[in-house]
């Protein structure tokens, strides 16, 4: 298997997976094996206050039920602390990002600038408690995505800027995510359109730590029937694992890519190589129901 490319799947287990999930996954699994290239799994179990502890488990079963097996071993955030430090570090020591002690309502107060001036004091010393932020710079941020096309986004500095580790001492999902794809060598990126504004952010936050950002594909999330996105939020149904065929057969439909009739009587083997084999990305609804 050819290495050029490497993608991944990567959950936060906040709950079992859930339709809208298992499309994501699907399409991250099609678009890799539709190149030769890599697939892997990474569990964001950044959060321990919104992960119920027999999440991850339901969430590895679900996906091995549905033949989506990763070509490496699965990576778990919460041992991953270390290497996220290590780049706060970094990123400070490069003037890239600080301490902040102002709270939500005080940014909200002040049109979203920092009342505390975060941005220009050392709070090295300060035994109030901080966050840490990134510090942005002014960008018109361009780039292709490979679905979407070509996109711009408009980044301010200070406004902007986002929390790579909060006060609760968690690290946060716009630092995590990219210290692993930086640190897994992952070359693609297939997630859904509602990470679409986080782009530009992270982009920079690559770039600051030496690399450059994959290739993206952001795919249109699925609606429930009141047009919200399917989450644990908005009670979307766990998958029946038992079911696997079919979800798999109504996932290729989801995803724009016609499958035969017949194709949801095959096994999950005989889906997903029919899925690789005739995957077209170009085919994705961008408005998925």
């Amino acid at each position: 298997m050819a290495t050029h490319y490497r993608g991944r799947f990567a959950p936060s287990p906040t709950g079992p997976l859930h339709f809208g999930s298992l499309v994501t996954a699907v399409a991250s699994y099609l678009e890799a094996r539709s190149q030769e290239g890599q697939w892997l799994i990474r569990i964001e179990d950044l959060d321990p206050l919104r992960e119920p502890p027999e999440a991850t488990g339901q969430i590895l079963r679900s996906l091995e039920q549905h033949g989506l097996i990763p070509d490496a071993e699965i990576r778990f955030q919460s041992a991953r602390h270390e290497a996220y430090q290590a780049a706060i570090d970094t990123l400070t020591s490069r003037g890239k990002a600080y301490r902040c002690t102002c709270s939500r309502k005080q940014l909200l107060n002040n049109g979203g600038r920092h009342p505390n001036h975060c941005r220009d004091k050392d709070f090295t010393k300060t035994d109030t408690p901080f966050a840490v932020r990134f510090a942005l710079e002014d960008e018109t941020s361009r780039w292709t995505d490979l679905l979407l096309g070509p996109q711009t986004q408009e980044v301010q500095s200070e406004l902007d800027d986002p929390v790579i580790l909060r006060k609760e001492g968690f690290y946060a999902y716009q630092l995590a995510v990219v210290v692993d794809d930086i640190d897994q060598g992952i070359t693609d990126v297939v997630r859904g359109s509602d990470l679409l504004d986080m782009t530009a952010q992270q982009q920079q936050i690559y770039r600051a730590l030496g690399a450059e950002p994959p290739h993206w594909l952001h795919i249109p999330v699925i609606l429930n029937e009141d047009g919200q996105k399917l989450s644990k939020q908005t009670h979307a149904p766990a998958l029946v694992d038992a079911n696997a065929p079919e979800n798999l057969f109504e996932a290729l439909k989801a995803l724009g890519q016609n499958p035969p009739a017949d194709l949801a009587l095959k096994s999950v083997e005989r889906i997903l190589d029919w899925g690789s084999t005739n995957w077209c990305r170009s085919a994705i609804h961008l408005t998925l129901r």
